[in-house]
């Protein structure tokens, strides 16, 4: 614990930054998944907008380094991009994951015959 009376000023002030930085991160954080959960391409476009200035304003209070913004800015750009694509996809992928029996060659009770080295 600290015995001056700045650095226990200090340690309260840098507690409070954490609290705030930390609230800022989690509600953007949240805004992102909400924003790649919606459907509606006009819904996307309008909080993609929110979304990015939040971004923006991390990037500006050193909270998120300014090149990872830009990345993750891109990334929802790409996703609000292909919202239709991406429902339509998942579907498809949904479908082909399904496991289909194998026909038999053999009857039942049967066996193949072995090949033999001749």
């Amino acid at each position: 614990m600290a015995n001056h009376k700045a650095t226990k000023k200090d340690t309260r002030q840098a507690n409070k930054r954490r609290e705030r930085n930390r609230y800022h991160g989690k509600t953007t954080r949240n805004a992102m998944r909400d924003l790649m959960a919606l459907t509606n391409e006009g819904e996307a476009k309008d909080k993609l907008k929110k979304v990015e200035a939040m971004l923006d304003k991390l990037a500006k209070r050193n909270i998120i380094h300014k090149n990872k913004a830009a990345n993750l800015k891109s990334a929802l750009a790409k996703g609000v991009n292909n919202v239709a694509n991406i429902v339509v996809e998942t579907k498809v992928k949904r479908e082909s994951t399904k496991k289909v029996a194998k026909k038999r060659t053999t009857p039942r009770g049967t066996t193949a015959p072995t090949p033999t080295a001749e």
